[in-house]
């Protein structure tokens, strides 16, 4: 398997982590504060990525100055995409938030090119650009459909495109479970101090079991995150970013009724077509 492949399989499942992640947030509709939320779904995922790195030994926490810079840079950054992005899912439909940041090829893949000088051919530049066309058949951005919300999923969009160029600019020998680490300890200790402004509900065992669900997937999202910004190029993996719209509009039908239209449903299916032929040019060159 090329490195490319193996980062489009990661990218896959991290869509997958962070879209049912979404799904369990949305349950809770509202019940829980922001920051009490992201407190508690951030201590349990703290513990759980100590388990996990004793069980395989690859903590290490002593790291270059230019790493710990891109290290806070990327925790910021996570943080920030957190607070937006769940702000928007809690108030919007989960297809229509998660459809805004399939942007999100096209930014990381242009901005590691001009940051990184990465290459980025032209057939990947018109898959990327005809994937973005198809979110925009799912999106149909226009003035009644345009909110505070939508602009606080944009604000998630350069937040995660911040994010994933400082994990690009890691040294290879930083682990990934460290990063995880220090990101999951960043966000637990800014979203409980952020809690401290706001009013602590007793939790039902239903949102208790919410909160705990997501705890396991967004580990799971971190590490896949992490992992995949450092596995093949960023132009040829970014597209794969699409796959987590084509998960929320199966679930957002699934759990939440939500039927899509057919315009919707042909910029899914564009969208994952970019993929595909994304995946199938890899395999040809691989073959040459």
């Amino acid at each position: 398997m090329s490195p490319n492949t193996f980062g489009a399989l990661l990218m896959m499942a991290s869509m997958a982590c962070f879209t049912f992640n979404d799904v369990l947030i949305k349950l809770t509709d509202g019940a829980v504060p922001l920051g009490q939320m992201l407190m508690l779904r951030g201590a349990l995922s703290v513990l759980l990525i100590v388990v996990f790195a004793r069980w395989l030994g690859r903590i290490r926490l002593r790291l270059s100055r230019p790493d710990w810079i891109r290290v806070g840079v990327r925790s910021a950054a996570e943080i920030g995409a957190a607070y937006f992005f769940i702000s928007a899912l809690l108030n919007m439909p989960i297809a229509n938030v998660t459809a805004i940041l399939q942007v999100l090829p096209l930014t990381v893949a242009v901005s590691a090119a001009v940051v990184f000088g990465e290459p980025l051919g032209w057939r990947r530049m018109i898959a990327i650009a005809i994937g973005f066309g198809g979110m925009l058949l799912i999106v149909r951005p226009g003035a009644d459909g345009f909110s505070i919300w939508s602009v606080y999923g944009l604000c998630a969009v350069a937040c995660v495109t911040a994010r994933d160029l400082a994990t690009r600019g890691l040294s290879a020998d930083v682990p990934t479970l460290s990063v995880t680490l220090i990101a999951a300890l960043s966000m637990t200790t800014f979203f409980g101090l952020y809690s401290l402004s706001e009013p602590w509900v007793a939790l039902s065992p239903r949102l208790a079991g919410l909160i705990v669900g997501a705890a396991f997937l967004i580990v799971g999202a971190y590490w896949f995150s992490v992992q995949v910004m450092r596995v093949g190029e960023i132009g040829f993996v970014a597209p794969f970013r699409y796959m987590g719209l084509v998960f929320a509009l199966i679930l957002g039908f699934v759990v939440f009724g939500d039927w899509p239209s057919g315009l919707t449903l042909l910029g899914a299916g564009i969208v994952v077509a970019t993929g595909l032929f994304t995946l199938y040019r890899e395999w040809a060159l691989s073959q040459r």
